[in-house]
Order: structure tokens, then C-alpha cells, then sequence
């Protein structure tokens, strides 16, 4: 901690959506770094896991009753917190920073801002529910420009995800940072919880791919995938709904693929038992343009709990990972480069796939010591200028 004389004081601030392992684990990371963090917190997001899924005018009306009711009670809560230097406003934030960012400023605080995703990229551009020229889309381009201007710090989940936002509204380079998802040892770290593998001989072999059915997992090329190798004693499990479940469902029904099983909802908790009994398990495959862009956090819980990886060679994936007797990167969008990965890794028979430098890096622990380090570059600055 060179650029500052003692540890920074840090605030949650927002709406975040503490149902998703992010922002969890950006504030437990920098905890476990000897930072004091304090939430003001709503939680607005709570039951709602896809968020494309809110549909209906009176679900749409409750959320955001429940967004702009939240206002008024965070900022009374956080005028009234003790002296501190920094604020990170977590993911979903857009809003959060376009209503709380004076009230930051009037505090003295730098302002963090865990953008993660651009909604107008989600919302637009990779999943299509807008057309470009809709006013909903110019809207969410306006803010998302707007809201970068107005933090001292953005976060993206990838250095190529970076770039998108530094070209797409033209930032400085200084003011975005990558910081890895990571995951959370105690949920997915196999020898954490006293779990063992599956044996690599053990038959018949199971495939695992898990997440919700949104376009840049490419859940169809799964599908065919699982369909080339219906005869070789692989089993392939899909776990999720979604944007796509439709779509998917009626390919199964046109492939009738016999090696796959699809379950709808596994808890949270409950995933890394099908991982320690799964020999492959699968990232995403998805064409898109933000496909190439991310690592989801279901490649960095694979990673965690030693499972040997298949998953689309992008430029997001090649930040972490390189093809190894445990992972293997594929084209994107083709089941069959996917099936003979998928044999590949289970001719190789690895009962435990485990990088101790991957280990390192997704640890909660080392992703906040990254944060901290930029937080703290912020504060030097606000303080010498």
C-alpha cells in the first residue's frame, strides 16, 4: 500500500443484486485484503434471476416501484455513515450511479462503479429485445455514456469486455480496470467441502453444462454436440431455463438427442454435486459478439472444483486459460470441435484438474487485492489534486 497512508475506508452503496456470486465476492475480496467495508443496501433484485424474464406491465411496474422507493431511504442511510473514502456501487448499477452519484460527491468519496455488463450490449445488441433505434436503446446508450462519466473508476469482468466501453464511449484508457469474477471456494471448491471426483472410469461418462438459456452460451451447439456421440456411452445433463428455453426445447424435440437429460432448476448450493460427479463440464459456445467478450462465472466455479473444461477459444477465454490436458478451447458455435473435446478429455481420464496459478488468480482474496490496488492508485490521485 504505497500510494496511501492507511487502508481505505470503503462503502457498498446501491441496489446492488447480491443474488449473483459478483459483487459477493468483490466485497468479501476485499475484506479478507484488511478493508472495512460498510453496506447501504436495498435489495431490489431479490427472486429475480434472469432479469430478461421480468415481463408482464404489472411485474414490470412493482420492480421499479421497488427501484425508485429505494432512493429515498438509501440516501438519508448514507448521508448519515461515518467518514470514508471510497464508494463502489455494485452490479446492477446503472441507475444507482445516475441517482447516488452527487450525494457521493457531497461526501468527499471516490466513486467506484462495478459495471460488469453494458445493459445496452445485453439488451440490444447480444440478446436482440430491442431493435438499435428503439427509444428504450438510445436511452440505455445515453445513460450507460453518461454514467462512466460521472465515476472516477469502472470495472469490467475481462480486458477485451474493457475495450467494448472504451471504444463504445470513448473512455480513457485509465478508467476502466479488469477484475476477474473468481469464485467462491466454500461452494465450489471441491476439497473445501470433502468431496471427491467422479473415478475417470467410472461409466457412463457424464457432460455438464449448466446456466441460464441466454444466446452466448450456445446451448443449441450442446444439443448437437450430445447428438454426435449418442452412441458412445456419454451422458450429457443441461441445468437451466431461460431467454431460450423455447428455442432449445423445441431442437431436442427435433433431435431427440437419448443421451440428455434436461433439469430446469438445481439451488445454488447444490451444483458442485453434479460437478464432483461429472467428468466434463462445459463454459459456453455462443457466437455473439459479447460471447467473445466474457468469462462466465460458471468456467471459474468449473476451474475451482478441478473439473476438466471445454469451452469457446475467444480473446476473453485466452486472458486465463490455454488448452492444457484439462481444458480444451473450441470453436465457437460448432458441436462437433465440442464432441471431440469432450472425448478427448474423457480418453485422458484426469480425476483432478487443478492449476495452482488459476487457483490463485480467481481466489476471492486476490481479485480484492487487484481492486484495492486500483482503489487505491483513485485515492492517491483525489488526494494530491
Amino acid at each position: 500500500m504505497s500510494t496511501l497512508e492507511r487502508l481505505p475506508r470503503v462503502v457498498a452503496l446501491g441496489t446492488y443484486d447480491i443474488g449473483k456470486p459478483r459483487t459477493r465476492i468483490l466485497l468479501r475480496g476485499l475484506r479478507e485484503n484488511g478493508i472495512q467495508v460498510l453496506e447501504c443496501h436495498r435489495d431490489v433484485w431479490r427472486s429475480i434471476d434472469d432479469k430478461s424474464q421480468v415481463r408482464g406491465v404489472l411485474p414490470k411496474l412493482r420492480l421499479v416501484w421497488r427501484l425508485l422507493s429505494a432512493y429515498p431511504l438509501l440516501v438519508w442511510r448514507y448521508l448519515l455513515l461515518p467518514k470514508h473514502d471510497v464508494v463502489l456501487i455494485g452490479y446492477l448499477g446503472l441507475f444507482d450511479v445516475l441517482v447516488l452519484w452527487p450525494f457521493v460527491r457531497i461526501r468527499g468519496a471516490v466513486l467506484v462503479w462495478d459495471v460488469f455488463l453494458s445493459l445496452y450490449n445485453t439488451v440490444v445488441e447480444d440478446r436482440a429485445m430491442v431493435g438499435r433505434y428503439n427509444p428504450v436503446a438510445l436511452a440505455l446508450w445515453g445513460m450507460e455514456w453518461t454514467a462512466i462519466r460521472l465515476v472516477d473508476l469502472a470495472l469490467m469482468d475481462t480486458e477485451v469486455h474493457a475495450d467494448y466501453l472504451r471504444v463504445n464511449y470513448g473512455c480513457a484508457p485509465d478508467k476502466l480496470m479488469r477484475v476477474f469474477v473468481g469464485a467462491e471456494p466454500e461452494t465450489f471448491d471441491l476439497n473445501a467441502r470433502g468431496m471427491t471426483p467422479v473415478d475417470p472410469d467410472v461409466t457412463p461418462k457424464q457432460v455438464l453444462f449448466y446456466g441460464q438459456f441466454i444466446p452466448l452460451h450456445g446451448i443449441d451447439t450442446v444439443v448437437r454436440a450430445a447428438k454426435l456421440t449418442e452412441d458412445e456411452g456419454i451422458r450429457w445433463i443441461l441445468i437451466g431455463k431461460g431467454q431460450e428455453s423455447e428455442k432449445i426445447n423445441a431442437l431436442v424435440q427435433e433431435l431427440q438427442p437419448i443421451n440428455l437429460e434436461w433439469i430446469e432448476w438445481v439451488k445454488y448450493e447444490d451444483l458442485i454435486e453434479y460437478l464432483a460427479k461429472s467428468h466434463v463440464a462445459l463454459g459456453i459456445f455462443g457466437t455473439t459478439d459479447k460471447a467473445s467478450r466474457v468469462i462466465p462465472n460458471k468456467v471459474f466455479q468449473i476451474l475451482l472444483a478441478g473439473r476438466p473444461l471445454v469451452t469457446a477459444d475467444t480473446p476473453a477465454a485466452r486472458e486465463l486459460l490455454e488448452n492444457s490436458l484439462c481444458v480444451r478451447l473450441v470453436p465457437a458455435g460448432t458441436p462437433q470441435a465440442l464432441a471431440d473435446a469432450v472425448r478427448k478429455l474423457i480418453s485422458s481420464a484426469q480425476r483432478a484438474c487443478r492449476s495452482e496459478k488459476i487457483l490463485q488468480t480467481i481466489q476471492p482474496e486476490r481479485i480484492g487485492a487487484e481492486l484495492l490496488a486500483a482503489v487505491s492508485v483513485c485515492c492517491a490521485k483525489r488526494n494530491n489534486g
